[in-house]
């Protein structure tokens, strides 16, 4: 006849499987509770991609600004390019037709194989900073026939356009011969490099490199893109 077992011997036993049980219990609520709280948490937007950052940077110039923007154009542009010279003004008529709803915006992209295109984004950064960009971008492009191709400095000629703007010459020489504003420049060049811009003018319309074919298109696509 087998005899009971002594209490003394099994309550230290239950103890212990009590202990457990609320162990368990601890950290399957726990589990619980994190499964709870992932699931209600609010997701958080996904970060810019790193081409959205190079596309438009802070300092790019934004030729617009519209009240509500529908769509943004961007355009790698290089002053001494007899393409960027030849649609500069149906460019000039886009941006007065849509510019009240898409943002136009200048990125610098001088090509090596124009001597005096650097110089040029130069100028145009230096009347940037006295608040001209857009005047001495238009004397570039309208006097290009006057100075692209020439493999002499044109950088006099330039401050002859600076002092028909009425820039502060001393000023403006500084921030041209600035290496921020040469480091200003290739940044913009670096970004069109990382997104696979190898000529100029190359348009970006909502993140989207344009492949165009004639104006009506390209009126068609910011058509298209602000309705």
């Amino acid at each position: 006849m087998s005899s009971p077992s002594a209490p003394g011997r099994d309550t230290p036993r239950l103890v212990r499987k009590i202990i457990w049980i609320a162990l368990a219990l601890i950290v399957l609520g726990g589990v619980a509770w994190y499964a709870i709280f992932a699931a209600t948490k609010p997701q958080q937007a996904a970060p810019p991609s790193a081409g959205a950052e190079q596309l438009v940077r802070a300092d790019s110039h934004r030729l617009t600004a519209p009240a509500e923007e529908k769509a943004r154009l961007v355009e790698f542009l290089d002053f001494e390019c007899p393409s960027c010279g030849a649609v500069h003004p149906f460019v000039e008529e886009l941006k007065a037709e849509f510019g009240d709803r898409i943002t136009f915006v200048n990125r610098y992209f001088p090509l090596s194989a124009h001597p005096n295109s650097g110089q040029a984004a130069l100028a145009a950064e230096a009347a940037a900073q006295q608040g001209q960009y857009q005047q001495m971008a238009a004397k570039l492009f309208e006097n290009q026939s006057q100075w692209a191709g020439s493999q002499q400095s044109q950088a006099p000629l330039f401050r002859t356009y600076a002092g028909q703007l009425g820039l502060d010459l001393a000023q403006f020489d500084a921030v041209v011969a600035d290496q921020k504003t040469e480091d200003r420049i290739l940044a913009d060049i670096a970004d069109g490099n990382a997104l696979g811009v190898n000529g100029t003018p190359t348009f970006f319309l909502n993140g989207e490199k344009l492949t165009l074919s004639t104006k009506a298109d390209f009126r068609q696509k910011l058509a298209d893109a602000v309705k």
